[in-house]
C-alpha cells in the first residue's frame, strides 16, 4: 500500500469533536503546525507560515483523544496524510489536509504529562457527549464558536491516555 505517512508537531487549534458512530467512537480536531527559523538580521526566532490540517482519530484512540486533548496543547500526531480538493459554491479551488491518525501524544519538549493507562470497564463506562454540529456555515465564525464550545464539566474530565 503506498500511503503518505507524516509526523506533524504542533498545537491543537480547536477542541477535539467526540462522536459515537456505528462503525467506532470517532474524533476529530484542529491541528495549527508553524515553521519557525532563525533569523540572522533580527538575530532571533521568527514564526513562519502556519499549516492547518483536520486529524481524524477512531476506536480507542479517539475516546482517549476526547478524553485527554484540550484547545493550546502541544502535540505530535503520525498518522495518514490525505490531501482533497473540491469545488465548492463561491470557492473554486477548495483543499483539506487530512491526517488519519494512527498515535497521537503530548509534546514532551514542551511541558509534562502523566500517563493512565485505561482500563476497559472506565472507557465502556463513560459518558456520552452531546453531539457535536459537525457542520457549519462557511464564514459563520460565531456558529463555529459555538460548534466548538463545550461545557465546564466535560473540560474538566480526567483524562484517558492511550494504551
Amino acid at each position: 500500500m503506498n500511503d503518505t505517512t507524516i509526523c506533524a508537531v504542533g498545537n491543537v487549534a480547536t477542541q477535539p469533536m467526540y462522536r459515537d458512530l456505528a462503525a467506532g467512537p470517532s474524533a476529530r480536531f484542529r491541528l495549527a503546525v508553524t515553521s519557525r527559523y532563525w533569523d540572522r538580521e533580527k538575530n532571533a526566532w521568527t514564526d513562519g507560515h502556519t499549516n492547518f490540517f483536520t486529524v481524524w482519530a477512531n476506536r480507542q484512540l479517539a475516546t482517549n483523544v476526547a478524553a485527554s486533548l484540550s484547545v493550546g496543547d502541544p502535540v505530535v500526531v503520525q498518522g495518514r496524510l490525505k490531501v482533497r480538493t473540491e469545488v465548492r459554491e463561491g470557492q473554486p479551488n477548495w483543499s483539506s489536509a487530512d491526517i488519519d491518525a494512527v498515535a497521537i501524544g503530548h509534546d514532551l519538549a514542551r511541558g509534562t504529562s502523566a500517563f493512565r493507562r485505561a482500563n476497559k470497564s472506565e472507557t465502556a463506562a463513560s459518558p456520552p457527549r452531546p453531539e457535536p454540529n459537525w457542520e457549519t456555515p462557511a464564514g459563520d465564525s460565531a456558529t463555529d464558536s459555538a460548534a466548538h464550545a463545550v461545557s465546564s464539566d466535560q473540560q474538566h474530565a480526567e483524562p484517558l491516555a492511550v494504551t
